[in-house]
């Protein structure tokens, strides 16, 4: 009768957690329980050693530690690079291709020059410029506010992931202490522990932790390489705070008593807060420098030539400005120094020297003990620099007193360029279509040259002096002057004219066709109706074809290299485009190598329930061959009974 009962009660446990397992078989990360029997200790007689049935050890459930931990990890990783890929698709629409992006609507304003050329004193022509240029600045304001739309959506997802994360790191605090309470009864509490892992694997959607078993059954959770989450049953908070260099992006810390840690976010390695603050941080930073250098390079060069010519307002004067942009900013660290008032000591000033040698790039500016050293951030160069310093067409100035040793600054001279972009000219006859000095030949020159171009180069040109190139030989060596409106001689020189070379002098050059003969003579002189003039106009329209976005230093000392802004715009958005083709491939693989380790995981500890329904007839028919043992001694029982009672 003791081998049935014992036999019943095991088979009976067995049937419970088949039946467990059947219950939980669509629940995720249920792991498979089984009980564990083990033969109880035999009785000893005469005749030897009497078995005395089965016990039931313990009940077990299938994990692995290191499947689960591959599956944690993976998962992170496909988070992260999960909504990455999202924010970049959506940032790819800041860059749009075709009519609707603003590489086109420069092209356009540019072309507009053509008919301003042909037509300098017409006021429609002039009205339709403006209505480009205001096209041009428009779309510039609006990919900026965009990218700021989807900075604030970052920092509102962020928000809410750290919300989530401080409510689960919570739930395995409690989870620890649960588990911890039981532990001392000397038996797993499997459903607690499979809890616990569902909660973990819910945190790792938001960060990339790593687990550390403690005696008592509880576990501590790591995370940003290394800084506590949860150690037994206390779990630390976080919180979004404003980041340290730049006050308009987010950063995560960890609050405590003493106040708020900002966590490195290199560290957090994987996660839907580890694609959010790369996204923030590298993506979005790329987007917006790349379209502030294109906004600042499309008002600088045009507000330049604007300067460089006459309006036709009565009396012409210089150009005014056409558009007005973002001003460039150095932000001090939160850490700086300040003062007793709380405001930082030192402070760095910027200035746009030519933006056309403008980088789309950020810049880091700290002191290394004896210099400062200046940091561009897209590729890493460095170099030092000191007050004053013109480094890639914008100019540092130091605070006096200087920034402490210990200060450092974020530089960003066309991160908010787009975001401000405004036409500021409002009046068709503010264009700048005339050059202010006009070239003629003297009718009595023998030689083939003509005027070929007439550019003005250097907006302090004082056109109210004339010069006169005089040719001394049929090789091209000349004399020239420059002369007041009283024909009083200011200042004179020498030249050689060489073809296909300009001839410089008073802010301006001059390009001659054709080959001039000794005794010619140029003039170059105030113009007089600059109405009619359309040397500005065509300078404009040079623009269009040459290259005068992003240029360079070069090994020579000369500036060189850059775009056009069509091709300029081009580069930018397939820039973009590579990032978005790199972060699906990055999701699809991630997300690929997630669905193998958590197949892995369940294929070991998951709930198969074909093997489960032949476990469960397996142990029906042992639970009636356990009670047929027990009826056969209840009928021995019986029948001995019946014998004494004789």
């Amino acid at each position: 009768m003791s081998l049935g009962m014992r036999a019943m009660s095991a088979n009976y446990a067995a049937l419970q957690a088949t039946g467990h397992n059947i219950a939980n078989a669509n629940v995720p990360g249920f792991s498979r329980q089984s009980v564990d029997l083990k033969t109880s200790q035999g009785m000893y007689s005469g005749a030897g050693f009497f078995g005395q049935g089965v016990e039931v050890s313990s009940v077990r459930r299938s994990h692995d530690a290191h499947l689960t931990r591959e599956a944690f990890g993976t998962r992170a990783l496909a988070a992260a690079d999960e909504v990455r890929a999202k924010h970049l698709k959506q940032m790819e629409q800041v860059f749009p291709t075709g009519e609707a992006g603003v590489g086109f609507a420069a092209g356009q304003f540019l072309n507009a020059m053509t008919d301003l050329a042909a037509r300098p004193a017409d006021g429609a022509t002039r009205q339709v410029v403006l209505a480009r240029a205001g096209d041009v600045a428009s779309r510039f304001k609006a990919g900026g506010q965009q990218l700021d739309v989807l900075q604030g959506g970052v920092t509102e997802e962020l928000k809410a992931n750290v919300a989530h994360l401080n409510e689960l790191s919570k739930n395995v605090a409690d989870l620890n202490q649960k588990i911890a309470a039981v532990r001392g009864m000397g038996q797993p509490p499997n459903d607690l522990l499979d809890a616990r892992d569902r909660v973990i694997s819910q945190i790792s959607q938001y960060t990339q932790v790593s687990t550390v078993g403690a005696e008592d059954g509880s576990i501590a959770v790591f995370f940003a390489g290394g800084q506590r989450l949860v150690l037994g049953n206390i779990a630390e908070k976080l919180a979004v705070v404003p980041d340290a260099d730049d006050p308009s992006r987010a950063a995560i810390a960890v609050k405590d008593a003493s106040g708020s840690r900002r966590l490195d976010w290199h560290t957090l390695g994987g996660g839907s807060m580890a694609g959010l603050m790369k996204f923030q941080n590298e993506d979005l930073v790329h987007g917006r420098t790349q379209l502030g250098q294109l906004a600042s390079a499309v008002a600088g060069v045009m507000n330049k030539q604007q300067a460089l010519g006459l309006d036709m307002k009565d009396p012409a004067g210089t150009g005014a400005p056409l558009f007005a942009v973002g001003a460039p900013v150095a932000l001090p660290a939160a850490s700086n120094a300040v003062n007793g008032s709380g405001q930082f000591m030192g402070s760095v000033q910027l200035t746009t020297e030519d933006a056309s040698q403008l980088q789309a790039s950020e810049y880091g500016l700290e002191f290394d003990g004896g210099q400062w050293q200046l940091t561009r951030l897209s590729d890493g160069t460095q170099r030092a620099v000191a007050s004053g310093d013109i480094v890639d067409g914008f100019r540092i100035n130091l605070s006096n007193p200087a920034p402490a040793a210990s200060d450092r600054f974020l530089l960003q001279p066309v991160s908010r360029a787009a975001n401000s972009m405004t036409r500021v000219l409002d009046d068709p006859r503010g264009l700048a279509a005339a050059l202010p000095v006009t070239a003629a030949l003297s009718a009595l020159n023998t030689g083939t040259a003509t005027v070929g171009s007439l550019q003005v180069v250097d907006d302090s040109i004082d056109a109210s002096l004339t010069a006169t190139f005089t040719f001394t030989n049929d090789t091209g060596a000349y004399n020239w002057a420059l002369r007041n409106s009283a024909n009083a001689l200011v200042s004179s020189g020498t030249g050689s004219w060489v073809a296909g070379e300009p001839m410089a002098l008073n802010g301006f050059e001059l390009s001659l066709n054709g080959v001039p003969k000794s005794g010619d003579t140029v003039d170059v002189a105030k113009t007089q109706f600059p109405a009619f003039n359309n040397g500005n106009a065509l300078a404009y329209l040079a623009l269009r074809d040459s290259a005068w976005v992003g240029r360079s230093i070069q090994t020579d000392g000369s500036v060189g290299g850059g775009a056009g802004i069509t091709d300029a715009y081009a580069v930018a958005m397939g820039g973009v485009g590579v990032r978005v083709q790199g972060a699906d491939t990055a999701s699809e693989i991630s997300t690929a190598l997630a669905g193998q380790a958590e197949q892995a995981r369940a294929s070991y500890a998951g709930v198969n329930l074909d093997e489960e329904a032949a476990r469960l007839i397996q142990y029906q028919q042992s639970y009636q061959a356990a009670a047929k043992v027990l009826q056969v001694a209840q009928s021995l029982f019986d029948t001995l009974l019946q014998t004494a009672g004789r």
